[in-house]
């Protein structure tokens, strides 16, 4: 499955160039996804009270705990392309 790879890195460059922003949720998401899959389950402390977009990125992250880098490459992949394609993620 080292396609998904290629795959993974296509999406990272098409998500660049997304005809409109995607809302602030599907951005979470993305954020999450993409960390799960470049590095695995959640590090470091969580961000403090004054830190609420960092909080908000690590809670996003925490939340993929478990799942594999492949899993989160593909749903990864899976929400560029309905980006993409206009539907809504």
């Amino acid at each position: 499955m080292s396609d998904i790879n290629a795959q993974f890195a296509q999406a990272q460059a098409d998500v660049k160039q997304l005809p409109e922003r995607p809302g602030n949720l599907t951005l979470l998401r993305l954020y999450a996804l993409f960390k799960q899959a470049s590095t695995g389950d959640v590090q470091g402390d969580k961000p403090g009270f004054a830190d609420i977009a960092g909080k908000y990125k690590y809670e996003a992250w925490s939340a993929l705990k478990g799942t594999s880098q492949d899993e989160a490459k593909e749903q990864y992949v899976e929400l560029v392309e309905s980006l993409k394609s206009g539907a809504s993620a």
